[in-house]
């Protein structure tokens, strides 16, 4: 996994660019539903949350759990890996839902 402090950052602005697309929409382009464009923007806050959560943990074992320390830093290895998989999988299908959403509420020229 990457830095943590970075992977939060990257998170939050990639949910801060998506919400700046919402608000720009909502503000420019004539006839769209400014509630459904206020939900999108919820839902790309609760998934900021939700991401930079996931990103938070730790690896609960010690070095004197394994018999020495090389099965320690590959059992933390591969545990940070499948958090990393999982989190990267989690933002993708939700930020895909995102676009879907903000796709449907566009005039058909606009896209």
């Amino acid at each position: 996994m990457a830095n943590k402090r970075n992977l939060k950052k990257a998170i939050r602005f990639a949910c801060g660019d998506m919400a700046g697309e919402c608000i720009f929409a909502e503000n420019t382009i004539e006839g769209t539903d400014v509630a459904a464009w206020d939900q999108i923007i919820l839902d790309i806050a609760l998934l900021q949350e939700e991401a930079v959560n996931r990103v938070s943990v730790s690896f609960d074992k010690v070095p004197r759990d394994f018999e020495n320390k090389k099965d320690y830093n590959k059992a933390r290895r591969t545990y940070f890996k499948a958090v990393e998989k999982a989190l990267a999988e989690y933002m993708h299908t939700e930020t895909e839902q995102i676009v879907a959403a903000m796709n449907a509420l566009l005039p058909k020229g606009k896209k």
